[in-house]
């Protein structure tokens, strides 16, 4: 998530996807409790990279594909949607440390068991600890927009980077894309559509409405309040 807070068997074009990072690491202060968390509920809901293909089934202590969201923040969206789908194993991706901090506290203290975290950079993860065809599912929501024309190539949502998720997902599993910039909604879009990977839910098209299980967010009111349009994008994995 922006800072306005922050295959084959073989992953394509390893070499220019790193030159696309999931994150920009900003520096934020960690509270006390927060840093507290990482004492008392790493060892519980965090996966350290160790770049090898990981088995999700015995991370969670059953089966079920998992559903991975990149950059959740404060992870106000994957605490929600722990309680909300509790039949699903949700893996979350962030590297800012106050926002991993305080969702471990917030999942403790709601005695949610459903969510693994890694602290590490999304791409590499998706390259190296997720096997082909594992994921049920991918979220992504309001990633830095990067709004400066000179910085479009540090976005996130990119052809290789599409590509590469296409092999994470299994067939028929869906990408969910948020976003309130509209000139990147539209780039999201051209991505998308150019990939035979995917195919748009949305009928007509192209945007879909925010579906039930994506709460309002604080990017989102944001976002609303400036005036800006709220994008949502699903894909299925064809």
């Amino acid at each position: 998530m922006d800072e306005r807070e922050a295959m084959d068997d073989a992953p394509p074009s390893a070499h220019a996807l790193r030159r696309v990072r999931s994150f920009v690491l900003r520096q934020g202060r960690t509270t006390p409790a927060q840093e507290q968390a990482f004492a008392r509920h790493w060892q519980r809901y965090g996966l350290e990279f160790s770049g090898r293909p990981r088995d999700f089934a015995a991370e969670f202590g059953r089966a079920g594909a998992p559903v991975l969201e990149i950059g959740f923040g404060n992870g106000g969206q994957l605490l929600h949607a722990a309680g909300a789908e509790a039949q699903r194993n949700f893996i979350g991706g962030e590297v800012h440390r106050p926002g991993v901090g305080r969702l471990m506290n917030a999942l403790a203290d709601a005695a949610l068991d459903n969510v693994r975290i890694y602290r590490h950079d999304a791409v590499e993860v998706l390259e190296h600890e997720i096997a082909p065809a594992t994921l049920d599912e991918v979220r992504i929501y309001f990633p830095d927009p990067w709004p400066k024309k000179r910085h479009h190539k540090r976005r996130l949502i990119q052809p290789d980077f599409i590509d590469l998720l296409a092999t994470r997902v299994r067939s028929g599993g869906l990408l969910h894309l948020a976003t309130d910039w509209a000139e990147y909604a539209e780039q999201m879009l051209a991505v998308l559509e150019a990939s035979a990977h995917w195919r748009n839910r949305a009928d007509p098209g192209p945007w879909s409405p925010r579906p039930p299980w994506r709460g309002e967010t604080h990017f989102e009111r944001r976002g609303l309040r400036l005036g800006h349009g709220v994008f949502d994008l699903l894909y299925s994995r064809t």
